[in-house]
């Protein structure tokens, strides 16, 4: 095996379409997070998010992989924003302290930097008394 990526033949063209299923902002999944997110003045995207219980991995504190979901999230809202059709290729989080479930969180994504065909876009995760809760830094690969 050559470490090729093979497309399945009903989709020979990989594609970045949003989804009303989608786990973060997909309002038709019942499982999901529901969150929505607005775009600033400067092109940020953000959205206010109260994770539950449910979403603990030890008790009171949600689990890292949904705060690096979300992050992803927000920064692909934001890059999409961009009128740009493009999937994360990289994902680097940084946690500065647990998120608690029940309260409420803001996250924010923003773009900082494009080249033809790779947008690199930081977010952010942060508690109501402004306290920075992890720190995401990405690469999205543009699609042709």
């Amino acid at each position: 095996m050559s470490g090729e990526v093979k497309l399945s033949s009903v989709s020979e063209r990989l594609a970045a379409r949003p989804s009303s299923s989608c786990y973060v902002c997909g309002r038709e999944n019942p499982r999901g997070l529901h969150l929505f997110f607005e775009l600033g003045e400067r092109g940020e995207m953000s959205a206010t998010w109260i994770p539950d219980s449910t979403l603990e991995g030890f008790e009171g504190i949600v689990h890292g992989g949904i705060v690096s979901t979300v992050l992803d999230e927000s920064m692909a809202k934001t890059v999409a924003a961009t009128g740009a059709e493009a999937l994360t290729a990289e994902l680097r989080v940084r946690f500065r302290h647990h998120a608690i479930a029940g309260n409420p969180l803001r996250v924010c994504g923003w773009v900082t930097e494009r080249s033809k065909r790779v947008i690199r876009a930081e977010a952010t995760l942060v508690d109501s008394a402004s306290t920075e809760l992890a720190h995401g830094w990405s690469s999205f690969l543009v699609l042709k």
